[in-house]
């Protein structure tokens, strides 16, 4: 068989899936009296926090929203350092620029693709040193697979820094027996709700707290900073009628025809992440006899697989782009889950370039995010896996 007769319908990384009950939950949104600031966010930011145990939902129009104001509800400003995973999306550094503070980059585990311990506690002990520890970490469950939060968690104590899970791929997921978002080792939990995520409410985010005075201010500043609890007023009310601006906000609000999606989505969790599960066990299955490895998920940890990363052993950049270019050919749509953040122009701009963190940019040599989504066919995964095998045949 040869890559001409392996090409068929074009094959995406991930995309929504969208039911019948989810189009009618968003039409009776539309057929009501409220399309935006109704009852359904609410509704969803409490179902949300139950479904992961935690106090307090904050639910936003992106996860990128929701990183902001995390950090802004955290304190994080000018002169101030956030660290984050190397390895991640954009976002989960940007929220520190927001702020005007400093950001830093820390490697990762090769294995999991992870934020290493071992990086982190290295280079945490050297800004002791320095006087320039981290206000606040931002932690990236990347592809679904949580952190060792743990450990992170003792060197927040130590160190005293906050503790933000960029769990963006990861609702649905498990550490150490309890969800993904329940905020016990850390101050703040972010989710994605994009259409190519777990779950979708088109595009959106939530953070998740247990702290109350951290979802006061979350949900303030996603609202122009304005308040309108009279016992907060700064001057005396002049009616019933009043509401203060008391900081500079954002327009950051969720949608009541989002917020629909999301419950209606939120209700089939389980059985999304059983099904990526069984198709992350596929690959692993059919893969044995190749030169790569899907990315290790911890037995502590029961990921929600949002994406299926391989990596190529003893993979060359040729090489890597040759595989890479040869599924796009074959009308699979892979892609890399991520480009080095510290290797973005932006970031070089600020100082940062190649040595700095040489196990994340190894991975970006060698890494594939293979397709999978509900929905994906066992012939689809055999199509993309005996693609991958000729491509690799010398």
């Amino acid at each position: 068989m040869t890559m001409s007769t392996l090409k068929n319908q074009f094959i995406p990384y991930g995309r929504q899936n969208i039911s019948e009950e989810d189009i009618a939950a968003v039409v009776k949104v539309m057929q009501g009296p409220y399309l935006t600031q109704g009852p359904a966010v609410p509704d969803f930011e409490q179902a949300v926090a139950c479904e992961v145990g935690s106090r307090f939902g904050v639910a936003v129009n992106s996860a990128t929203s929701a990183l902001h104001v995390a950090c802004l509800s955290l304190g994080l400003g000018p002169g101030d350092y956030l660290w984050t995973s190397a390895i991640t999306f954009v976002a989960s550094a940007n929220c520190g620029r927001y702020c005007g503070a400093f950001v830093d980059f820390v490697d990762i585990d090769p294995a999991t693709g992870l934020i290493s311990i071992e990086a982190l506690t290295a280079k945490l002990e050297l800004a002791e040193v320095n006087g320039n520890l981290p206000k606040v970490l931002v932690t990236v469950h990347l592809c679904g697979t949580s952190c060792d939060m743990q450990s992170i968690a003792g060197l927040a104590q130590k160190y005293g820094f906050a503790v933000v899970e960029d769990a963006s791929h990861a609702i649905g997921g498990r550490y150490c027996g309890n969800p993904v978002g329940n905020c016990k080792y850390s101050n703040i939990t972010v989710f994605s709700f994009h259409p190519v995520k777990i779950i979708t409410t088109g595009e959106g985010g939530l953070a998740t707290t247990n702290n109350p005075d951290l979802e006061r201010r979350m949900k303030e500043l996603r609202c122009h900073g304005i308040t309108k609890n009279p016992e907060r007023f700064e001057q005396i009310s002049p009616g019933p009628w009043s509401y203060e601006q008391q900081d500079l906000g954002f327009n950051y609000r969720m949608t009541d025809l989002q917020a629909a999606l999301g419950l209606s989505q939120l209700s089939k969790l389980d059985n999304i992440v059983s099904e990526r599960n069984r198709q992350y066990k596929r690959y692993q299955e059919l893969i044995d006899k190749l030169p790569v490895r899907l990315l290790d998920i911890p037995g502590n940890v029961i990921s929600s697989v949002h994406l299926a990363v391989i990596r190529i052993v003893n993979c060359s950049s040729t090489l890597h782009r040759k595989v890479f270019e040869g599924f796009r050919s074959a009308d699979i749509g892979v892609q890399l889950h991520y480009c080095p953040v510290h290797l973005q122009p932006y970031y070089r701009k600020l100082g940062f370039c190649e040595g700095d963190l040489p196990e994340a940019e190894s991975y970006a040599t060698s890494a594939i995010s293979l397709p999978l989504f509900p929905g994906l066919s066992d012939f689809d995964q055999q199509r993309v896996i005996r693609t991958l095998e000729l491509l690799l045949d010398p």
